[in-house]
């Protein structure tokens, strides 16, 4: 059963699936926003574990953990999550117009394994 709360002023969705607890917070239902949010994508996944999703006409990230984490875990998960809510939705504002987010990104980047 899923589960909404309200945090910071934004809202998780929390929802059991097959195992795993899955966390989801809807950045915008503005289609303009995918190609350039995409954009940030590669690069963050490299840092976080979130994913950036697109479905139903909404961008969205998520991030999940075994249902039967421990506290520490499940800690951990929320922790994290909500760190890339904040980066996410700083983006969201800069791309709209609001408040900067902070240095734009290098115009190359450089992935090495």
């Amino acid at each position: 059963m899923p589960f909404t709360f309200r945090v910071d002023g934004m809202e998780v969705l929390a929802e059991e699936s097959d195992g795993r607890l899955v966390l989801s917070h809807a950045l915008s239902d503005d289609d303009g926003l995918v190609p350039a949010l995409a954009g940030y994508a590669a690069g963050r996944m490299l840092r976080e574990d979130a994913v950036l999703s697109y479905g139903n006409r909404q961008t969205f990230i998520w991030q999940d953990a075994p249902a039967d984490a421990d506290a520490h875990g499940l800690r951990r998960l929320f922790e994290t999550f909500a760190d890339s809510c904040d980066w996410w939705r700083a983006r969201v504002d800069a791309l709209r117009g609001g408040e900067p987010a902070g240095s734009p990104p290098p115009e190359t980047v450089l992935i090495r394994p």
